[in-house]
């Protein structure tokens, strides 16, 4: 269980501080939730605290952990993509819904390359945007930085060649 004050990953949303429990009556069922706000748009999100191991919910990782993660953005991703752009739409959301960060580094670092190389379609540059934000929110809370310091390590590790 976690408690007020706890840095989680909420798998597809990203990181954000536990700031609250409450019961809320929904559909008639009164659950416990989890309060969580997100430090990328001042966004809450509720989470139910019996299905936080189902949905994923994590602590935050380590400072060692994140210096990893800037590597995945940075180096090359080895993952064969398929070449069909439905194809690997599917193949990088399935990466994303792991909620294995370094996963989602690999998607956003291949998609930017993509990108550099050809424009991407509407579908992936949302599904870009949605990962870096993934990746930025929790650096945000590891580093202790803001959102412009955290883009700014993220796009110079991307840039990296």
């Amino acid at each position: 269980m976690y408690n007020i004050g706890d840095k989680v990953v909420y798998p597809m949303h990203g990181a954000g501080v536990i700031v609250g429990v409450e019961d809320k009556n929904i559909l008639g069922e009164t659950r416990k939730y989890y309060i969580l706000k997100m430090p990328i748009k001042e966004m809450k999100v509720m989470v139910p605290v019996n299905n936080v191991e189902e949905v994923g919910v994590r602590e935050i990782l380590s400072k060692e952990e994140m210096d990893d993660v800037l590597e995945v953005l940075s180096g090359y991703d080895k993952v064969k993509m398929p070449t069909n752009w439905n194809r690997r739409y599917r193949f990088n959301m399935d990466r994303i819904k792991t909620g294995d960060i370094n996963e989602i580094a690999g998607v956003v670092r291949f998609l930017e390359k993509i990108d550099k190389e050809k424009s991407l379609s509407t579908g992936e540059r949302k599904m870009l945007s949605g990962a870096k934000q993934i990746i930025v929110s929790e650096m945000m809370l590891v580093y202790d930085k803001d959102f412009d310091e955290v883009t700014e390590m993220v796009d110079s590790a991307i840039l990296k060649e």
